[in-house]
């Protein structure tokens, strides 16, 4: 592990220190912000105690709602990227900094104060050099304890294309790589614990000094950023998103290379593990990505719905999904590849020799075996709802979690059954069945870009670009890409160079 480690940080030094960058800078406005808010608040309501309480309450209900919902309902007002990842921060980290600031202010001995009242002082004087220095130590704790809670939520932040240090953390879970979790992991928690020794290290300072400190970091940063901001060459940019995993950071890595390929001076932006369906269609709809790789099935599944059923002749399927979204939400469906990367159900050779599986539908006989499905499968029309009623599936236990953690409980016993893509190269790694779909429910899935009509029509020449890719890679091309990536940890990037190099779709460098 040790060797693995160190090989990983020599191979993506400068994207960790990017990274470690975007991590800090999200934590250090979002800390900024919520103490921007919080101590005021906690000042105006020393004199109203109903209301002071009534908004601990709301403090402490918003720490309750999970991240991924709020980062979820925040997408559609704000976008994708730093902002809702700010957001989501400050109403996390509001409670406790507010919470000891409050108590801190409230609770200083009534009789220093009336002593303070009777010497005449003015409201501003008694604030700034009785009240705040009295309760500096509970402000203090209350800081220190949200910004190392900042640093430790800012990794989902990566979920929606805010970067950070979530970005490994993510790519460590969906990739089964080890070193780029355990790095991930690392570099956050020596974040939060330099944050935290700093916190102290600052409360031994003078309030002047605080202040001074502060002015001449904002000037400076300010300064620093608006030069770079006009330094920096105006070109366009396009931002392409992938879901999480392997395979869509691959596609997305194909898109940006044949778009630079073509068009020198635009500058392509690739969000990879982005999230769910959910997550990039809101994104793309709202204008906040400009394009992402989407599957037939799911389109005719999730986000068109049709009441006649999913067509089972893959290109009827992708026509129908075409016409159908453009319809709907008037957006540009391009021609699909040529593999298939359909939803299967797998399980251990040994499970399918025990109980004789070799379909879907003789699951039905076995409804003791534990469950495990991917969130997505999980709730998709295409996925178990679906596959339950079909079958008649009745799972005792369905456990949902990440896709490539449902393979490694797989493989170790702790699971029974659980969803499968046919491209996955852990179906080979770990020597798993794939059950025949015999009543034929799983729709075609072949994947294509998705982007906005009215983009696609101002955007002809990315367009031709990534039609380019129409009816290329098979099946056993994707799952060989996918096993380099997956499981043998090369970079998604220099695996889609090497194969667009390979298919005289790009010239070699």
């Amino acid at each position: 592990m040790i060797e693995a480690v160190d090989q990983y940080l020599k191979a993506n030094s400068a994207e960790l220190l990017a990274a470690l960058g975007q991590h800090v800078l999200l934590s250090l406005i979002a800390a900024v912000i919520t103490i921007l808010i919080a101590l005021p608040l906690a000042v105006a309501l020393l004199d109203h105690p109903k209301l002071g309480e009534a908004v601990l309450q709301v403090a402490s209900v918003i720490q309750t709602i999970p991240s991924l919902a709020i980062l979820g309902l925040l997408i559609p007002l704000v976008g994708i990227g730093t902002v809702p990842a700010v957001i989501a921060l400050v109403l996390y980290a509001l409670m406790p900094i507010f919470a000891n600031a409050y108590a801190g202010l409230r609770n200083i001995d009534p009789l220093l104060l009336e002593a303070a009242d009777a010497m005449g002082v003015s409201r501003r004087y008694k604030l700034f050099r009785i009240q705040f220095p009295l309760a500096m130590p509970l402000i203090l704790s209350g800081i220190r304890t949200g910004v190392v809670m900042i640093i430790g939520t800012a990794t989902l932040a990566a979920l929606i294309g805010g970067g950070g240090l979530g970005t490994y953390i993510l790519l460590g879970i969906q990739s089964n790589n080890n070193a780029a979790l355990l790095i991930g992991a690392v570099l956050a928690a020596a974040l939060a614990l330099v944050a935290s020794a700093a916190i102290r290290l600052l409360s031994r300072l003078s309030g002047r000094t605080l202040l001074i400190g502060l002015a001449v970091l904002v000037i400076g940063g300010g300064g620093a950023y608006g030069a770079r901001a006009l330094s920096r060459p105006q070109v366009e940019t396009i931002t392409i998103a992938g879901k999480m995993g392997g395979e869509p950071e691959l596609l997305i890595n194909m898109y940006k290379r044949l778009i630079e390929r073509d068009q020198p001076n635009v500058h392509v932006v690739i969000r990879r593990n982005f999230g769910g369906t959910s997550f990039l269609f809101k994104a793309l709809r709202s204008k906040q990505i400009d394009l992402y790789p989407e599957f037939t099935g799911t389109v005719l599944q999730a986000l068109v719905p049709q009441k006649t059923g999913v067509p089972k002749d893959p290109t009827q399927a992708y026509q129908t999904a075409r016409q159908a979204i453009a319809a709907r939400y008037q957006l540009t469906y391009l021609k699909p590849m040529a593999y298939q990367n359909g939803y299967g159900m797998a399980v251990r050779r040994e499970t399918a020799t025990r109980y004789h599986l070799r379909t879907v539908s003789d699951l039905a006989a076995h409804p003791d075996l534990i469950a495990g499905f991917d969130p997505d499968f999980y709730q998709q029309p295409d996925g178990y709802p679906g596959l339950r009623q079909a079958y008649g599936l009745a799972f005792t236990t369905v456990r949902t979690m990440e896709p490539s953690l449902r393979y490694e409980a797989l493989a170790d016993g702790d699971l029974g059954v659980t969803d499968a893509y046919t491209t996955d190269p852990q179906i080979r790694k770990y020597d798993l069945v794939l059950l025949t779909d015999d009543r034929h429910f799983f729709p075609p899935y072949q994947g294509a870009p998705l982007m906005r009509t009215d983009w696609a029509k101002a955007h002809p020449q990315v367009v031709a670009s990534l039609n380019r890719l129409a009816g290329k890679i098979t099946t056993a091309q994707m799952q060989q890409l996918n096993y380099r990536v997956t499981v043998k940890h090369e970079k998604a990037a220099v695996v889609a160079r090497e194969f667009l190099v390979a298919q005289g779709l790009l010239t070699k460098e």
